[in-house]
């Protein structure tokens, strides 16, 4: 029985290739209220290529040790079988339990100047470590997702601590680099709901405590 259930799950899963445009941090935040809490999950690969011949723009989540063993950076040619994400709330990329993985054209070296910031991302510890700002959903998309400091996170809101079913779900776009960045912009306030219609408000101050103890080109 479990080999076919090994073999079942082989049957679902899809061979892509193509060329490394992006690699930034895969996180998944959960709010509740006032509180936040990150699961650093790996990373994503945002693609430029064909999945199962079909020419696209895609994205694949890995895990921290395929990218240990890998060093995936912007320029690569890789390969790999993943699954197609089953539910769109809970992950950013669009395939993930990736297998099969392999590097086939180093790409040229990316020298790390910035912004945008590419070449090989830090170890999630350090993102940990370093902090984020919220960012602007449209800087997002026009300036930072090619950039290792740039991320998009799933958010799962629990509504009612007491009925943690309820929950709600949204993106939220974040920024992890140097706070001199000339292409940051923060965007409104973000607000989360709560029990019986309330609503609390993530102001300024959060952010800038979050980053606080770097200076403004770290």
């Amino acid at each position: 029985m479990e080999t076919w259930n090994r073999s079942e799950r082989e049957k679902v899963k899809v061979s892509w290739n193509g060329k490394v445009i992006s690699v930034q941090p895969r996180i998944r935040l959960t709010r509740s209220f006032d509180q936040r809490t990150h699961n650093y999950l790996g990373y994503i690969l945002t693609i430029r290529g064909s999945v199962d011949g079909e020419e696209l723009t895609f994205t694949v989540g890995i895990g921290k040790e395929a990218q240990s063993k890998y060093h995936f950076e912007t320029g690569q040619v890789v390969r790999g079988k993943s699954e197609k994400v089953p539910d769109s709330k809970s992950e950013v990329s669009d395939y993930y339990k990736t297998s099969e993985l392999k590097v086939v054209e180093k790409g040229a070296e990316q020298k790390g100047f910035g912004p945008p910031w590419q070449g090989v991302p830090p170890v999630l510890e350090v993102y940990r470590e370093r902090g984020h700002r919220r960012l602007h959903a449209r800087t997002y998309e026009r300036n930072c997702r090619i950039c290792i400091w740039g991320s998009c996170m799933p958010v799962e809101m629990i509504i009612d601590h007491w009925n943690p079913r309820k929950k709600k779900y949204r993106f939220e776009t974040f920024c992890y680099g140097p706070k001199s960045c000339p292409f940051y912009r923060a965007g409104p306030t973000r607000k989360v709901p709560g029990r019986k219609g309330m609503i609390w408000e993530e102001e300024d101050w959060i952010d800038q405590d979050a980053v606080s103890h770097r200076g403004m080109d770290e």
